[in-house]
């Protein structure tokens, strides 16, 4: 009893500090581009989308219908859900192990880090999660008699976790396949009761289905072809190592030692819980070597993780004090340490400090900055301005910011690789041509981060084909330019004449994060299809510290720039002497500003400089 009052309290108070912390960050934690898209489709409501089925638009539309237009309110649905998961995880355990075992499972259910933080964005994981646990339970119940309200469960869970996303197939397979192996579970699943709950489940995979059926498939080839190179590559190797640290490595031990005890020695129900979660975390530990490695996928072995949990107070009971202890220490440090990254991420400062680090949150960063400045923008501009997105996120993003879910969106790479382009199109919001939108002044908003630098010029050239020249930019960089976006006032018409693009360029001396004297060089290239460049600015902080000379021959750069179009190649480059005053020694941010001839100025992002004390260069 002792035990199980002390279990109980240490569970209430971290599930009520927890949720509390939760709340707190969902209010600050900028908009994750996903997060801004789910609201943009629960904005058109349907069945099914072309990269999820509909829950995660719908518990999005939900929140900012009761809420506002506000992230946290986006956000709450997913919130209320993820605070109830630890209380199911608690009824699950305390059923098959007892109350004390129960109140430990749930509190690791908080501990574990990726499970702690769910509902702090809202994304499909966490009513993928909840439908898990409702299936898992229905599950053990039905496994001890079938009855119908343990199959009215199984069909709940299953018709959630159908309209939530394809990758609950992995855990429909792994329930069918668990319960295969059980002698009981093959009885189970028998049962006539069983077959209706199973077949409601199927039910709920129709919507989905049909909107693959009328779209060509489109759906199902980019979730299980089109992202996946389904050839065999090393990386999946990292696996353990990833989820050792996500987990936490004494709790990922303990997990892996409970579920391998139980398989070898436990009860049908022990020995369910223990294939459920091996099953789940084997599987994607082999998929990893043929699956998607350009997207995150260290989140999919969750539920896997939360069916080993009520196995893990077992195990933790035959340990001794100080390594229980540890254990939960160390899960407290790891979730201490996520949620940390997000209260990070909320921090403007922080980030900025981040921008030439491999950590800088891009899919985070920058929109609210660039809201404004299209507000700004489209007050100087006619009352019938259509507002352009050059790709999904920025037409999110932006539509979130101004209430705006039908921002016209040009075709773009990213919209393909995200599985989004057959929603647009289905929306009439996909562009293609100037034409399409009559004759409206336009706002163009181009994401210059979101391409690859080596293929930003092609980028470049693409719109150029789609709007025409493109007149001068106004920038909108954000953390020393790490995000960084070119806002465009497009005519009535489509502007005639050679293709006018930004301007490229590029440090070559000194190099990022470099260390000089107060006196030191600096150099590079700059081009501006079209037009060609005027003049560079050497910045420091923000502040012009040298005009640099213009025109040295660079024969590499048009080499490389092979479709470049700047009639000084190949004489496009500068150079510049920088002396400082005494007491710049320091850390510093340098950039360049690029004067066009055609009157545009564009700042350059920003690279990482410490000047010493000394003049020496």
């Amino acid at each position: 009893m002792r035990v199980t009052m002390v279990s109980r309290r240490w569970f209430l108070a971290l599930w009520a500090g927890l949720l509390l912390a939760k709340l707190l960050l969902a209010a600050r934690l900028p908009l994750f581009v996903d997060e801004a898209f789910y609201w943009q489709e629960g904005m058109h409501p349907a069945w099914a989308y072309s990269d999820l089925p509909a829950l995660t638009a719908w518990l999005a539309r939900l929140g900012t219908a009761i809420g506002g237009e506000h992230p946290l309110a986006l956000r709450m649905p997913f919130l209320l859900l993820s605070a109830l998961l630890p209380w199911l995880v608690q009824r699950i355990a305390a059923r098959e192990f007892g109350q004390a075992a129960g109140w430990q499972a749930g509190s690791y259910a908080m501990l574990l880090p990726l499970a702690g933080t769910l509902g702090l964005m809202a994304l499909p994981d966490v009513p993928m999660v909840l439908a898990t646990l409702l299936c898992m339970d229905a599950g053990t119940r039905l496994l001890r008699g079938v009855t119908a309200g343990a199959a009215l469960e199984l069909a709940l869970g299953l018709a959630i976790g159908a309209l939530c996303h394809y990758r609950f197939i992995a855990v429909i397979g792994v329930g069918a396949l668990a319960l295969m192996l059980l002698p009981a579970g093959r009885q189970v699943l028998r049962d006539p009761r069983v077959i209706v709950a199973l077949a409601f489940g199927v039910v709920a995979w129709i919507p989905l289905l049909g909107w693959n059926y009328f779209n060509a498939e489109a759906g199902l080839r980019f979730q299980l072809l089109d992202r996946h190179p389904w050839a065999f590559h090393a990386d999946g190797a990292w696996f353990l190592l990833e989820q050792a640290l996500l987990v936490t490595p004494l709790l990922f031990a303990a997990l892996l030692l409970a579920a391998w005890r139980q398989w070898r020695g436990g009860s049908t129900v022990t020995r369910y819980f223990a294939l459920l979660g091996a099953l789940m975390i084997g599987g994607f530990f082999v998929l990893g070597f043929f699956a998607d490695t350009e997207r995150v996928s260290f989140h999919w072995p969750l539920p896997g993780w939360f069916a080993l949990l009520p196995l893990l107070p077992g195990v933790l009971r035959g340990w001794p004090t100080w390594l229980r202890r540890s254990t939960a220490a160390i899960a407290g440090l790891g979730l201490l340490s996520l949620l940390g990254y997000y209260a990070a991420v909320s921090s403007p400062a922080l980030r900025a400090q981040a921008s030439d680090t491999k950590a800088y949150p891009a899919n985070f960063a920058g929109w609210q900055p660039l809201a404004r400045a299209v507000r700004a923008q489209r007050a100087t501009m006619p009352a019938d301005t259509v507002l352009l997105a050059d790709n999904f996120k920025i037409g999110a993003e932006l539509g979130f910011a101004l209430q705006d879910p039908d921002i016209p969106v040009l075709p773009h790479p990213l919209n393909a690789k995200h599985g989004r382009a057959p929603q647009l199109a289905l929306w009439g919001l996909r562009v293609d041509r100037r034409e399409a939108l009559g004759a409206h002044p336009v706002l163009l908003v181009v994401g210059a981060t979101e391409v690859e630098y080596k293929h930003l010029l092609e980028r470049y050239h693409a719109l150029c084909g789609m709007l025409g020249p493109l007149p001068a930019p106004r920038v909108v960089s954000t953390d020393h330019g790490r995000q960084r976006f070119l806002l465009f006032a497009l005519q009535r018409q489509r502007a005639a004449g050679p293709c006018t693009t930004p301007a490229m360029g590029w440090i070559d001396v000194p190099a990022p994060g470099a260390t000089v004297g107060r006196r030191f060089d600096v150099g590079g290239w700059a081009f501006k299809d079209g037009v060609g460049i005027e003049s560079v600015e050497v910045t420091l902080d923000g502040d012009v510290v040298a005009t640099a000379d213009y025109g040295d021959p660079q024969q590499h750069v048009a080499a490389f720039w092979k479709i470049s179009t700047d009639a000084a190649h190949p004489r496009v480059g500068f150079r510049a002497a920088v002396e400082l005053p005494p007491g710049s020694a320091g850390t510093h941010w340098l950039g360049l500003r690029l004067h066009g001839r055609d009157g545009s100025v564009e700042a350059w992002p920003e690279q990482r400089l410490h000047v010493r004390d000394g003049g020496a260069r």
